[in-house]
């Protein structure tokens, strides 16, 4: 389980997103995600979202509430409470073990108040 939340915190790194070739070592072929705006995300889509610098050092997201569970052997679903910019979110993410390592397969985000 570590294994996934570190790679999500990854995902939330301002130095990771900056570079494409970073986040797609974290992305399964297979990765879809649909936002806390109700769009839906792929790989490709994402890779251009993570990079427009929106997340910085000086305003990362912010993450409490991290908690994960084994759903099967090589999937874990993680959900924990994002703050970016004041944009507030409920962060769901299930990860699988792949034949190079922990990717996320699926993400989604709610809005919250």
């Amino acid at each position: 389980m570590q294994a996934a939340v570190d790679g999500e915190l990854r995902l939330l790194d301002p130095e990771v997103r900056a570079c494409p070739d970073r986040v797609l070592e974290l992305l399964d072929p297979e990765f879809t995600e649909i936002g806390a705006s109700g769009r839906r995300w792929d790989a490709v889509s994402i890779l251009t979202a993570t990079s427009d610098g929106s997340v910085t050092p000086e305003s990362p997201v912010r993450v409490s509430e991290m908690s994960g569970t084994v759903l099967a052997p090589g999937i874990v679903h993680l959900t924990y409470f994002a703050d970016s910019q004041g944009r507030l979110a409920r962060r769901s993410s299930l990860w699988r073990l792949t034949e190079t390592g922990w990717r996320v397969y699926f993400h989604q985000g709610t809005a919250a108040a």
